[in-house]
């Protein structure tokens, strides 16, 4: 019998609205009662992701109880399972909401989780798999990371240097995705014995990400950028929820439960088994005002065990100045 999962806390000043629009808007199909809960551990999720992954993901777990039909709700689950180590449901959730939405923009995510279950030769079939002119610049540059990372778990670091070598890697001009994509350039630089280099492009993601400031403050980030040195060393309105008597349903305890003991992270069988024991048992209690949002989860979820394959914008850049 799996064990019981608790709801953890939410503070009394987190509000639905925290939630940015673009979520709130996928949660209209639940009732607005539910949406607004399911909003506020997503909020937590994300406000926890970073100090406390384990909380992140018991927020994320609660909120995909309740909402288990939701793209961003799996996306969510999938982050903070990734975050805490569990590369398995990581994939298994990545897989889920590609096909829900239909989006490539967690397929680095993907890649990585698969070298995370000790995969590299399927990480690099993965990252193939899709066309990256498709893709937005930053999920290019964050694909191009995964795969050097999976090339160097193979022990090929050429090839890992080869996959850094894209139109982004610009020693010019820096974006959002610079510093990280310079920094892998400089590690793989560094397994050639290219120390110098290393130490040169390591310098560049220290400047990049200075002149960055803090990303969060804008979507487009200014970047007036100095000589690179070059030494060797609102709230969502009510109308569009779902009624009380037309609720699509989306899940609540009896319908969702993944803990996360019930996945080994380096297990292929339950990899391969994808959603086919998501369902689960029943538990004991159900919210009153949950029950009648339960009935059509199940086939949703046993849905998703069927298919196993499943923007980040430019930021405004200028050219450094030379003395």
């Amino acid at each position: 019998m799996r064990p019981r999962h608790d709801d953890p806390e939410i503070p009394e000043d987190v509000q639905p609205r925290d939630l940015d629009k673009v979520a709130r808007n996928e949660l209209k199909s639940l009732t607005k009662d539910n949406a607004d809960w399911v909003a506020k551990h997503l909020v937590m999720a994300s406000r926890l992701i970073d100090e406390d992954p384990e909380l992140a993901h018991a927020h994320a777990l609660s909120a995909a109880r309740r909402a288990g039909r939701i793209g961003v709700v799996r996306e969510s689950l999938a982050i903070t399972a990734y975050e805490t180590g569990d590369y398995a449901l990581a994939l298994r959730e990545l897989r889920t909401f590609r096909r829900i939405s239909g989006s490539d923009e967690q397929l680095p995510l993907m890649v990585d989780s698969e070298r995370g279950v000790g995969r590299p030769e399927k990480a690099l079939e993965l990252g193939r798999s899709v066309n990256r002119s498709t893709l937005t610049p930053a999920t290019q540059v964050s694909l191009a990371i995964a795969m050097s990372g999976a090339r160097l778990d193979l022990g090929s670091p050429e090839l890992a240097l080869g996959e850094l070598e894209i139109p982004q890697l610009d020693p010019d001009r820096a974006f959002s995705y610079s510093p990280a994509l310079y920094d892998a350039y400089a590690e793989v630089l560094s397994e050639l014995g290219r120390d110098a280099d290393a130490a040169l492009w390591r310098r560049r993601a220290s400047v990049a990400l200075q002149l960055l400031g803090d990303p969060d403050e804008s979507e487009t980030v200014e970047i007036v950028e100095e000589e690179l040195p070059m030494d060797e060393s609102d709230d969502t309105a009510v109308d569009g929820y779902a009624s009380d008597d037309a609720v699509i349903s989306d899940g609540d305890d009896d319908a969702f439960d993944i803990p996360a003991d019930d996945i080994a992270a380096t297990d292929d069988a339950v990899i391969e088994a994808d959603e086919a024991d998501v369902a689960g048992s029943a538990e004991e209690a159900v919210r009153p005002n949950e029950a009648d949002e339960a009935d059509k989860t199940d086939a949703a979820v046993e849905t998703d065990a069927a298919d196993e394959t499943g923007e980040e914008d430019e930021d405004g850049a200028v050219r450094p100045q030379e003395d």
